[in-house]
């Protein structure tokens, strides 16, 4: 009987190394595929950075009101373009005239702070915006950094234009959704989902539960 028990722990022990291994590849595989989608995520589309001086509620203010001035401009010159290279073409074509519009706004507003525009690959974590959460990672940006770009940052998604409509506001409108399905595929579109995020359960983890409530 004893060794019958020892043999059993024996058994339970090496299923359950078994088991973590499983799990384990599992869990990189699955990392390595939303690392992929990531990227896959970030070659269809454009995001829209704005960073303010500090977090004063004046600069603050400020950043916004850069956004918006801004923001309405580039809605306008990309809404006929046919994808993420186009919408590329037209903002490096009207990067100085984004520059000059930020620096009118900053100086109707009393200040005389440096601003630089530019078009660059920007490190992101997980960022929601309304129903929709795109995963941390490396994306272009039409970043905007006004003075000494201390303060809290905006973002959204440029390309395709979830940030504004006509009312200058960041609502989400059923075409800016269907611009964005448009883009990513299926998978990456049910990826973005904030409702849709992929929720796990690992048979191997209820077995290794199934078997220490057995003990």
């Amino acid at each position: 009987m004893k060794f019958s028990n020892i043999k059993t722990k024996k058994d339970s022990l090496y299923i359950i190394l078994i088991l973590l291994f499983c799990i384990a590849c599992i869990a990189g595989l699955r990392y390595e595929r939303r690392l992929n989608m990531q990227k896959d995520i970030a070659e269809k589309i454009v995001r829209f950075h704005v960073i303010a001086n500090s977090d004063r509620k004046a600069d603050q203010d400020l950043k916004l009101a850069v956004r918006d001035a801004v923001g309405i401009k580039m809605s306008e010159l990309l809404k006929d373009v046919a994808d993420r290279s186009e919408s590329e073409d037209v903002i490096r074509e009207n990067m100085e005239n984004m520059k000059q519009t930020a620096q009118k706004v900053i100086a109707e507003n009393g200040y005389d702070y440096e601003v630089d525009v530019c078009l660059k690959d920007t490190d992101f974590p997980v960022k929601s915006y309304g129903m929709y959460t795109f995963p941390a990672g490396t994306y272009e940006a039409l970043e905007i950094v006004i003075g000494e770009g201390k303060g809290h940052n905006w973002w959204c998604v440029m390309y395709p234009n979830m940030c504004f409509s006509d009312t200058m506001y960041e609502v989400i409108s059923e075409d800016a959704k269907s611009s964005l399905k448009r883009v990513l595929s299926e998978d990456e579109y049910q990826q973005v989902l904030a409702s849709g995020n992929y929720q796990v359960r690992f048979r191997g983890i209820e077995i290794l539960k199934e078997l220490y409530d057995e003990k």
